[in-house]
């Protein structure tokens, strides 16, 4: 089973961006993105890698519907 999580790019240097997910920030690479991203995109991030553009409407409600899951288990935010 693969999980991507939908995040939003903060930066770009070359082929490498930093994302922001609730705060944590980490960097990916946007090597495999078939079309190009810009600062502000939302992506579903695999692995280390941007695997597909994602609107801004499906970003936040995915991170929502994980939050509900973590939430029912009693967990903090993702």
């Amino acid at each position: 089973m693969c999980l991507a999580v939908p995040s939003k790019i903060v930066e770009i240097k070359d082929t490498i961006a930093t994302i922001d997910v609730h705060g944590v920030r980490r960097d990916i690479s946007i090597l495999l993105m078939p079309e190009g991203v810009s600062v502000g995109d939302y992506v579903l991030v695999h692995a280390g890698f941007a695997i597909q553009k994602i609107d801004k409407q499906a970003g936040n409600e995915a991170m929502k519907l994980i939050n509900e899951l973590l939430e029912r288990d009693g967990l903090k935010e993702f």
